[in-house]
């Protein structure tokens, strides 16, 4: 996908999701796959294998709901601090490449900028810190204040009666093609997929939906006009 694809005259909200979006995956693919395993398996006396097998099973279960996405549910379940066990490890929190000279530009048009994540608020705070991406945003929403994930279409109705916004003028990008489709399902007319949500994973496929591998593919076009030729920025 270009820049020109999104055609910016139209679009008049710009919506980002946060994890395998602006920051790169490999943070959480790691912890759940890998580092909470191992404390779980610490903690029960039980191979590695029997842990990974166990919550495997555990996180199928809640697939596409918010209790996936809660800290405080999966310390419960687990009897672990799961938002200790994310400070372990945070040295992985990383900002994909190119965002934020994509969220620079699109403040300069003006542009309302929402993060829009599942993200739970620990989680969340942990990494705003971390990446200092807030101050950015018009609006950081967590859909645990609504009380439904992103997958789920109630959830966008509910979002736009708290932060009025044309769907038909909205463009949304995230790297999970249930939540992309829960999105045009309701009406949201520019979706982008990400197609390399962790960086030391293999390239998805997004079909239906377009995707970038980089945000630096829909930079919008800036609003501030060049230099004539020849002239410099000197103060005198």
């Amino acid at each position: 996908m270009t820049r020109e694809l999104l055609q910016w005259d139209e679009i008049t909200t710009v919506m980002l999701d946060m994890d395998g979006t602006l920051l790169d995956l490999h943070f959480d693919n790691h912890f759940w796959l890998h580092h909470v395993p191992l404390r779980y398996a610490e903690k029960m006396r039980i191979p590695l294998h029997e842990a990974k097998r166990e919550l495997q099973r555990r996180t199928e279960a809640v697939a596409g709901r918010l209790e996936w996405y809660c800290l405080d549910y999966w310390s419960r379940e687990l009897d672990l601090d799961i938002a200790l066990l994310k400070e372990e490890v945070s040295h992985l929190i990383q900002i994909h490449p190119h965002v934020i000279p994509f969220l620079s530009r699109v403040k300069e048009r003006g542009h309302p900028l929402l993060l829009v994540t599942n993200a739970h608020h620990k989680s969340l705070a942990l990494k705003l810190e971390l990446t200092h991406l807030g101050g950015y945003f018009n609006e950081i929403i967590t859909t645990h204040d609504f009380g439904l994930a992103k997958e789920n279409p109630n959830f966008w109705q509910r979002l736009q009666q708290r932060l009025p916004f044309e769907p038909k003028r909205t463009l949304f990008v995230d790297d999970s093609l249930p939540v992309l489709t829960s999105a045009h399902r309701f009406g949201i007319r520019w979706l982008v997929a990400i197609d390399r949500p962790d960086s030391r994973g293999p390239q998805r496929q997004t079909t239906p939906f377009s995707a970038i591998s980089s945000f630096e593919s829909i930079l919008p076009p800036s609003l501030k006009l060049p230099l004539p030729l020849g002239e410099g920025r000197g103060e005198g």
